[in-house]
């Protein structure tokens, strides 16, 4: 089985004000071109394929007709991230078509989806969890767990203080998992393992495992452009919870995770594998990236990933460049050197100028010529040395005065030409004032 993993679409989404539509569309081009091309059996989209709950309606439209183009040729798999409304995502989910699954309720996590190979077979297994709010899934999955693994978490678990004699008075009662992202995850697996051991017993081949997620799994390297969802470690998964299946005493039998197709984090990366049972290696934990740069920190290769699949597990993984529509590139330095021809190979792109030592006159105009499409600037003036207070009374001349804030601001003494300009200004105002005393005088 060849399957296309890509996440973080992040539909809707601006850069520093420029619109992606284009380059969303773009992109909505090449993967269906690349699901012809490489002969894929299915695309799973890990999460945030949307930016936002409420998307605008161009957005919307964008991913109708990419699903759709998607589900002509190939099978969809479709989880919502934390930037998407899983509800309004997933409306309408039991009605769409055959090529077409979006999986974002809780309660259908461990309905693991069989996809058939190109003769119809059996080939793989496919558990695509929602992203798991902790503070949703805390309160939603304990009953799930005490329904059909018989799990029940008293709420001597959570600090109430019941013992089990009590517990056992209180039949219906489940008290909420801890406020965690990995306690939450561990959980789901723990419903997905016996789901495992159901769909692979009595077949005389062994059916691969795919499962879709939406986390920061530790050893994960973030950029600048994701939601952060750690929340002083709250919201991170340790990767090892995917090898142990959150702890089931069903992960022996189960067989085990092949891959788990990560979304959430923006720079496309594989982690390292955890150790399973006997030291064996655990699933591949792959992060697809997103497809488009969406900060200027995030300048790598942008890609998709095809993962084949087979009996023994991952067979290969290569990772497919996604054209760019633009370039994003971060440029530093002194004015003379922004402006020399050793950053002529930024003009065009989408620049970020950090402008250092002193600043002229003009200088943002100046920037703005040289990179036409200048979103970002900033500027890190050199140290200066402290400068002893002075006090100013009617006995200075604010001429002098004007002159040292002037060489305090700038970091430089000032031009005659400025001093001129300045003096002028002083003159023109104490000529205003003193003819305003005259005319108050007059006037009484």
């Amino acid at each position: 089985m060849r399957i296309l993993h890509t996440s973080d679409w992040h539909l809707g989404r601006t850069f520093h004000g420029r619109v992606l539509d284009d380059a969303h569309a773009a992109f909505a081009d090449h993967l269906v071109e690349l699901v012809a091309a490489e002969s894929i059996d299915a695309v799973v989209i890990s999460g945030d394929v949307y930016d936002r709950a409420i998307p605008p309606t161009e957005s919307v439209r964008l991913l109708d007709d990419t699903l759709r183009r998607l589900s002509d040729r190939t099978r969809v798999v479709l989880t919502p991230g934390n930037h998407d409304s899983a509800r309004r995502l997933g409306f309408g989910a039991d009605l769409l078509r055959e090529g077409l699954t979006i999986r974002a309720r809780v309660q259908s996590l461990d309905r693991g989806i069989l996809l058939p190979d190109a003769d119809g077979r059996d080939a793989l297994i496919v558990h695509a969890l929602p992203y798991l709010d902790p503070d949703a899934a805390r309160e939603s999955l304990p009953p799930l767990l005490a329904q059909r693994l018989g799990e029940r978490i008293t709420p001597e678990a959570d600090g109430e203080g019941l013992d089990g004699a009590q517990a056992d008075d209180l039949p219906g009662r489940t008290a909420p998992l801890p406020r965690s992202h990995e306690a939450v995850v561990s959980a789901a697996l723990r419903l997905v393992a016996p789901d495992l051991v159901r769909l692979r017993t009595g077949r005389t081949t062994r059916l691969p495992s795919l499962l879709m997620a939406h986390a920061f799994v530790v050893g994960g390297q973030a950029s600048d452009s994701e939601r952060d969802i750690r929340v002083g470690g709250v919201d991170s998964v340790p990767a090892g919870v995917f090898t142990s299946l959150g702890g089931s005493e069903h992960a022996g039998a189960s067989g085990g995770l092949d891959y788990v197709a990560l979304g959430h984090l923006h720079r496309p990366q594989e982690l390292a594998r955890p150790a399973g049972p006997g030291g064996a290696p655990g699933p591949r934990l792959v992060y697809s990236g997103s497809p488009l740069p969406f900060s200027f920190d995030d300048t790598g290769a942008k890609s998709s990933t095809i993962v084949s699949l087979g009996p023994s597990g991952v067979e290969s993984l290569e990772r497919v460049p996604v054209p760019l529509t633009h370039r994003v590139t971060t440029v530093r330095g002194t004015m003379d050197e922004l402006l020399s021809p050793a950053h002529d190979g930024a003009v065009g792109a989408w620049v970020r100028v950090i402008l250092t030592g002193e600043r002229p006159p003009g200088a943002l105009a100046t920037l703005k010529e040289r990179f036409p499409t200048l979103l970002a600037f900033s500027h890190e003036a050199p140290p200066r040395p402290q400068r002893e207070r002075v006090t100013v009374t009617s006995a200075i001349d604010p001429m002098s005065v004007t002159a040292a804030f002037l060489e305090d601001v700038t970091g430089r003494r000032a031009h005659e030409d400025e001093l001129a300009v300045l003096r002028r200004a002083y003159e023109a105002a104490r000529a205003d004032h003193h003819g305003r005393r005259a005319a108050t005088r007059s006037a009484r």
